[in-house]
């Protein structure tokens, strides 16, 4: 089964939705900075290239590896 690349990018746009709203609740902290930051982490990067087949894991698994990697 072939995805579309439109529908790959809107899970991955789900994906960090959910990974900022945890990752806020979990530091208390403001959730548009968090997207920012996230955006622009190594982990952020590596989630919107697709081989890396990093948005098929869950958000928490998401949220570890930008904490330890951040």
């Amino acid at each position: 089964m072939d995805i579309k690349p439109e529908k790959k990018h809107n899970a991955i746009d789900l994906l960090i939705t959910m990974v900022v709203d945890e990752l806020s609740k979990e530091l208390n902290a403001d959730p548009d900075e968090i997207c920012l930051d996230f955006l622009s982490s190594s982990t952020g990067k590596l989630l919107y290239d697709e081989e890396s087949k990093l948005w098929w894991c869950g958000p928490s698994y998401i949220a570890e590896l930008y904490k330890e990697c951040h």
